[in-house]
C-alpha cells in the first residue's frame, strides 16, 4: 500500500505538468481545520468530466501539555473523480487512497467507534485513558457536490467509505505511560469526510 500511494504521488505531480490549459483548484477543508489540522489540496481536470486531487494535512501540537492530550498525524490522499455533468461543478465519485502516521491519545471526550472491524477482538481503544500511536493505510469510494459561490470560488461536500488496515501500539495516556499492547487490525470505515472551499486558479 506504500508504495501504491508513492506511485500515485508522483503520478498527480508528474500529471501537473501537462495541465497549462486545464482547470486548477486550490482547497482547504474546514471540517479538518476543526481538529486544529493545517490542510490543503490541489485539483486538476484531466478532461470535461474527470479530476485528480491530492490532498494533505499535518498536525503537529500538542494540544495540553499536562494532560499529554494530542491528535498529533500527517496524512496524504490522492483522488481521481469522475463528474457526471462538468468537472469541478455538480455530483461526482471517486476513488480514493490514504496513508496516514499517527500519535492520539488523552482526549477529553468518547471518540464513538465509527469503524467496523474485520479483526476479531481489535475495537477502538478508549482515547481518554490511552494513546494509541503508529500507522494507518486504506483506500475507498467518495461522494460529493461542489457549486460556485463566487466568480472563483466553489464549496464542496464530500464523504467516502473505504478499507483500512492499521498497526499501533497502545499506552497509557499519561506521558511516558507505560506500554500496554500492540494491535493490528482491517476495519470498514468513513475515508473521508469534508467541507472544502476551492478557488479556481484556471
Amino acid at each position: 500500500m506504500k508504495r501504491f500511494l508513492i506511485i500515485s504521488v508522483f503520478a498527480l505531480l508528474a500529471s501537473m505538468g501537462s495541465m497549462s490549459a486545464q482547470k486548477l483548484g486550490v482547497k482547504s477543508n474546514v471540517l479538518y481545520w476543526g481538529t486544529a489540522t493545517p490542510n490543503l489540496g490541489v485539483e486538476f481536470a484531466l478532461s470535461d468530466r474527470w479530476t485528480a486531487e491530492l490532498e494533505g494535512g499535518y498536525n503537529p501540537w500538542t494540544l495540553d501539555i499536562a494532560d499529554n492530550m494530542k491528535v498529533k498525524h500527517w496524512l496524504v490522499s490522492p483522488e481521481v473523480r469522475y463528474w457526471f455533468c462538468n468537472s469541478f461543478q455538480g455530483h461526482f465519485v471517486g476513488i480514493n487512497a490514504n496513508y496516514t502516521q499517527f500519535n492520539i491519545g488523552a482526549l477529553p471526550f468518547s471518540v464513538p467507534d465509527l469503524f467496523i472491524s474485520l479483526t476479531p477482538g481489535a475495537a477502538m481503544p478508549d482515547l481518554q485513558n490511552s494513546r494509541m500511536q503508529g500507522w494507518a493505510a486504506g483506500a475507498g469510494i467518495t461522494y460529493g457536490y461542489a457549486f460556485p459561490i463566487a466568480r472563483r470560488w466553489n464549496i464542496e461536500f464530500t464523504c467516502g467509505f473505504g478499507w483500512w488496515y492499521t498497526v499501533y501500539d497502545q499506552f497509557e495516556s499519561r506521558k511516558c505511560g507505560l506500554f500496554q499492547q500492540t494491535v493490528e487490525k482491517h476495519a470498514l470505515g468513513p475515508s473521508t469526510l469534508g467541507v472544502s472551499f476551492i478557488y479556481m486558479i484556471k
